[in-house]
């Protein structure tokens, strides 16, 4: 039986890990790689990093750091940042990531999403999408360059496009919630997973378990991945890299999952 997934979301930035507010202001909360042994020993479901400089700043991905990431990682990995080429993402698989995200990519140039999953299946390629809401109005946005560049496009008819061109999985991170740690967001999340089929991680908002058992709660399996939930801990947002316990997340599901989806 499948699951929902319950991931930690890292972000990149000067070679350090950070955590951003509405993808602004990064702080500094550690060495990724020293997280990454962390989340080994909590036995994480998945664990997603993100370069969040490559793009912006048109580096190639850091594949020394992506060796490094993948050498220590014993959960599936997913890594996205500066991915350009079909070359550059077999050279990560190489690595022994999991999966690849793409993100300005997939809007600067979809079609390479099929040249990808056509080399190195559909299943291995994540498409992230980064979505706020127009100012003065309540229709959303796709946004890249870590939301300072505006698109125009509609990320409600946008997915079913990447899944036609083999997306295997969509990321939908809410700009708006980004930080907050406020809740996620139903209104973007329920009309995404109203228009694909394929896998759904939703990201943006998470500032306890029950806010992640309440996604969970209503759409069953997908992914829900979390930034601050995982590395800070309480009102002060002291860092601190946490995860359920193993009965924590057993609980979860109990309450959320398994009374809903049987």
């Amino acid at each position: 039986m499948l699951y929902p997934r319950i991931i930690p979301c890292l972000l990149v930035h000067n070679k350090g890990l950070v955590k951003t507010v509405k993808f602004k202001d990064p702080k500094y909360v550690g060495d990724p790689i020293n997280a990454v042994k962390i989340f080994n020993e909590k036995e994480v479901d998945e664990l997603v990093v993100l370069d969040i400089d490559a793009s912006v700043l048109s580096k190639e991905p850091d594949y020394k750091l992506i060796e490094k990431l993948a050498v220590e990682c014993r959960m599936p990995l997913c890594y996205g940042g500066g991915i350009k080429t079909v070359e550059q993402a077999q050279k990560i698989f190489s690595l022994g990531v999991e999966k690849i995200a793409i993100s300005s990519l997939a809007v600067e140039n979809p079609e390479i999403i099929t040249e990808i999953a056509n080399r190195v299946g559909n299943q291995s390629v994540v498409v992230v999408l980064d979505v706020k809401k127009k100012m003065l109005s309540n229709k959303y946005e796709i946004f890249t360059h870590n939301g300072k560049k505006s698109t125009g496009i509609d990320p409600f008819s946008y997915v079913t496009r990447l899944e036609s061109l083999g997306a295997g999985e969509i990321v939908i991170n809410s700009i708006d919630q980004d930080g907050s740690m406020s809740g996620y967001d139903f209104a973007l999340i329920d009309k995404i997973r109203e228009k694909i089929s394929i896998p759904l991680t939703v990201i943006g908002g998470a500032g306890c378990v029950d806010d992640i058992g309440k996604v969970i709660q209503k759409h069953g399996i997908i992914g829900v991945a979390a930034g601050s939930f995982f590395v800070f801990k309480g009102k002060f947002r002291a860092v601190l890299i946490n995860y359920p316990t193993a009965e924590e997340k057993n609980a979860l599901l109990e309450k959320y999952f398994f009374t809903n989806w049987k």
